[in-house]
């Protein structure tokens, strides 16, 4: 339990860390990973998301064996983000530095999938 409680939070923490700057760089992002950005609801909305699963990350973290079941969207949230980097990098379409990002995730998904099943479902009454 105590792995699982670590990679939640870790992940929350990195995640945090990595999604909330974003909301200032617009115009950055535009700049370094052209074209600029024409979709901005697309793009708040992202970050929006991801940063609600922050919140369930640090849910999850504060008390894994209620929240397990969680764990497993928390993969599918990971893998999602991971896979289409992945996908869009060998197709030319992404740079390496958000394949990078994506590759990270994946790391993640893995330690989740881990925790998940290092960690005792809940005793039911």
């Amino acid at each position: 339990m105590v792995f699982a409680k670590r990679v939640f939070l870790v992940a929350a923490v990195y995640g945090f860390l990595a999604l909330l700057p974003q909301y200032f760089m617009e115009d950055k992002v535009g700049r370094d990973f052209p074209p600029p950005i024409t979709h901005a609801e697309n793009f708040y909305g992202f970050l929006g998301v991801a940063l609600a699963w922050q919140v369930m990350f640090i849910l999850i973290s504060k008390d894994p064996v209620r929240y397990r079941p969680a764990m497993l969207v928390g993969m599918l949230e990971k893998v999602a983000f991971g896979l289409a980097t992945v996908v869009l990098f060998v197709q030319g379409r992404l740079s390496p530095v958000v394949l990078g990002a994506g590759c990270v995730d994946l790391l993640f998904a893995g330690l989740f999938a881990v925790a998940f099943l290092r960690t005792e479902p809940a005793k039911t009454p």
